[in-house]
């Protein structure tokens, strides 16, 4: 039996499709891998290509190693020929042969992301620009955004023409001549270079067109611009390229993804074959009925629907509970049971949309003593800010543990050097007194120098935060010392994925605290902290599993790749999934996006798949009413099991005999007007098309999120107007007009 006889009759048309532009659109478990590595063994053993003129390209490393060692495999002695790689590093090999020519040495260094950060700390000071305007970690966001769209300091500059626009220009062009002058190259760098490269040196480009004469990509709707053009330039001789991937899992749109790279795919090569691999071999027919008929609701997308010969298998289960601590406790006892069941625990995850969620998921699992793990994340009281801010709350409780005062000494940045810290702790050592002690002694302190007034200006913080703890609660302590300190602030102006992550960590933490204040007789900062520190010790302690026996807890981006027989996915509302910031945004490709993050989730579970939402959720400490998610009301009445004797009793009407419950936690906070909160409709999201705006380009405008801008243009589609917007305090921003619902000023 030939090996081809195990391929469906769709994979076996992609393997068998050599000459030419292919477009593989491979959906959620449906063999892409399997279809590629064994077109590459066609290629070679039954069409007689060497796989010196081969090349594959992956995202990841890991992925680049299953792809290695399949086809090796299948192919055996040769197989070593074959370029299977990351971006990344195929361009930096091409580079060490051929980068001399633009000036640079072969030996190059790569910058990684501590090294940019070093540098940048040097430009900016260099410039005399404040990294609180312009922060390291922005200022680098934007520099890698350029980047991956191809753009020079140039070409940057003259796209933005407002101040803020300038500086990140001045400071782009800066950090390049520092590169140059290092004879250095960060990661977005090895691209550019090799597409700048190719462009300036046609005989390059042709040597490796020839070198390259069948080119597959994998993922191919997760690349950017750069890397599209890095592609079509070496397939644009013998044209043999074929692309794989999935526009409905396109969901790194904030890491540069350009998912019209895989829409227009047939755009760009008018010619192209296209092939869909829709039978999926991971999941029952239900669960993939589930996301079909939530991500049939995106317009920007290609017409493809998952089935399988697997069976019909559970419908989907809804559960709606009163507060996130009940959603929490809800999954967790049905985890419990499934295990009681024999069900092992490493065969059950639990998905939510933001690492902040992860919190009362890890307090319930530990309640219960179920061993759990975080993948591709870090657990809640183990991250930075949260440790950073903990630290502060020991330190006006008490100033006995040394650690937590060296940690928040210069966290913010107070200008205060390793160098000051030693010298305290040398004293207090002399003098047998706690670090803090010898803060407040710092006059005393030989050889402290300049550093004296800093020191001082700590200890009268520190003492404030004390006499502050005493006349209040320990939410308002909280959010005193974000005020004070400026840690929130300091993250807000990052403006970053990373930055906005651990902003709603720290809203978390201030939840965490609201509910203890609510249900303790007597709330604390020593009991709250004990409570804590026994749940951190406990949760190091009982996960220790040598079987690796745990329940996995992942963020829906972290879970893309991955999958589970039992699949959990929490918090499915408005506001939540999607999040607020989608829903206000005036762009509808961000909810899209959502969208397809959601049916990432869907398609992860194989066997069972438990959705839920909270009626009552506290966002930065008060209580929030939300309506279930859009997507769990675009899943058909026939997949989807709300727990009710009455199956009419969707997330579209179920809203209607919501009660807000008697033992209501946050009383002495702010509520919302439950009852005047109406059931969730699509058409309450719908907006009709424009047939005229109130403002034209150069005008002045107000947007509800993004503040005041200037109108740069705007283009008339068939349905909306798309109008691009130079923000003072965000840049530029294209959005649609109906959405973005902007106010002439």
């Amino acid at each position: 039996m030939s090996i081809y006889d195990t391929l469906n009759k769709e994979q076996k048309e992609a393997v068998f499709c050599t000459e030419g532009p292919l477009l593989m659109l491979a959906g959620a478990g449906t063999g892409k891998t399997r279809s590629i590595t064994h077109r590459i063994v066609y290629l070679i053993e039954e069409m007689g290509v060497s796989p010196w003129n081969i090349l594959a390209i992956t995202f990841t490393n890991k992925a680049a190693q299953e792809m290695k060692d399949r086809a090796a495999a299948l192919v055996g002695p040769g197989s070593e020929d074959l370029w299977i790689s990351t971006f990344h590093a195929i361009c930096s090999r091409i580079l060490r042969r051929h980068i001399n020519l633009t000036g640079y040495n072969r030996s190059f260094t790569i910058y990684d992301a501590s090294d940019q950060k070093s540098l940048m700390k040097e430009v900016l000071k260099e410039m005399n620009i404040s990294n609180k305007q312009f922060p390291e970690k922005m200022a680098l966001s934007e520099i890698s955004s350029a980047k991956e769209e191809c753009k020079s300091p140039l070409d940057y500059r003259n796209e933005h023409d407002d101040y803020r626009g300038h500086i990140i220009a001045d400071i782009y062009e800066r950090y390049q001549k520092r590169l140059r002058a290092n004879d250095a190259l960060d990661f977005d760098d090895l691209l550019m270079k090799t597409v700048e490269l190719f462009q300036a040196y046609p005989e390059i480009l042709e040597h490796y067109q020839e070198r390259f004469r069948y080119i597959m990509v994998d993922e191919y709707q997760d690349t950017n611009t750069v890397q599209f053009l890095f592609v079509s330039m070496l397939a644009a001789r013998y044209r043999n390229l074929c692309v794989v991937g999935d526009d409905d899992q396109s969901i790194y749109r904030f890491r540069g993804a350009n998912i019209y790279n895989i829409l227009n795919f047939e755009k760009v090569f008018p010619d192209a074959v296209v092939i869909r691999l829709e039978q999926n071999y991971r999941s029952t027919q239900n669960i993939l009925n589930a996301a079909n008929s939530v991500i049939v609701n995106n317009q920007g997308r290609k017409e493809k629907k998952l089935w399988t010969k697997n069976s019909r298998g559970e419908l989907v289960h809804f559960k709606q509970y009163d507060s996130e601590y009940d959603e929490a406790e809800g999954i967790v006892s049905r985890i419990q049971f499934l295990s009681m069941r024999g069900v092992p625990y490493q065969d059950m995850a639990i998905l939510y949309r933001t690492n902040a969620q992860s919190r009362i998921f890890e307090e319930k699992l530990k309640q219960r003593n179920i061993p759990y793990a975080i993948v591709r994340g870090i657990s809640f009281y183990d991250r930075k800010e949260i440790k950073d801010l903990m630290s502060y709350l020991k330190v006006v409780d008490s100033g006995m543990d040394d650690l937590a005062v060296k940690r928040i000494i210069n966290v913010p940045k107070r200008g205060i050097g390793q160098t000051t810290v030693n010298r305290i702790q040398d004293y207090a050592i002399r003098q047998g007194i706690s670090f803090l002690e010898a803060v407040f002694e710092c006059d005393r302190i030989p050889d402290i120098g300049r550093a004296a007034g800093k020191i001082r200006k700590f200890g009268e913080m520190i003492r404030n935060f004390r006499e502050y703890a005493l006349e209040s609660e320990l939410s308002e302590l909280m959010d005193h010392i974000l005020e004070t300190t400026g840690y929130r602030l300091e993250l807000e102006s990052e403006a970053t994925e990373e930055s906005r992550s651990r902003l709603m960590d720290i809203d978390e933490l201030i939840n965490d605290i609201v509910y203890y204040e609510d249900t303790s007789d007597d709330p604390n900062l020593r009991d709250f902290l004990e409570e804590k520190d026994m749940y951190t010790l406990n949760a190091g302690i009982d996960n220790l599993e040598d079987d690796g026996n745990r329940v996995l807890l992942m963020t829906l981006h972290n879970a893309k790749g991955l999958e589970f027989a039992n699949v959990f996915l929490g918090g499915m509302e408005e506001g939540v999934f999607p999040g607020y910031v989608a829903m206000i945004s005036g762009d509808e490709t961000e909810i899209e996006e959502e969208r397809r993050l959601c049916y990432v989730g869907i398609t992860r579970a194989k066997e069972r798949l438990f959705l839920s939402a909270a009626r009552r959720r506290m966002t930065r400490g008060q209580a929030q009413y939300n309506r279930p998610s859009r997507f769990v009301d675009e899943i058909s009445d026939e997949f989807i099991d709300t727990g009710s004797e009455d199956r009419s009793l969707t997330s579209r009407n179920r809203d209607r005999s919501l009660q807000i419950p008697s033992s209501d936690f946050g009383n002495r906070r702010r509520q919302a007007e439950f009852a005047g909160i109406k059931p969730y409709r699509l058409e309450d999201y719908k907006v009709k098309p424009l047939t005229r705006l109130d403002y034209d380009v150069g005008d002045t405008v107000k947007h509800i999120k993004f503040g005041r801008g200037v109108v740069k243009e705007i283009v008339q589609g068939g349905k909306d107007y798309e109008v691009a917007v130079d923000f003072e305090r965000v840049g530029r921003k294209k959005m649609f007009a109906s959405f973005a619902k902007l106010k002439k000023v």
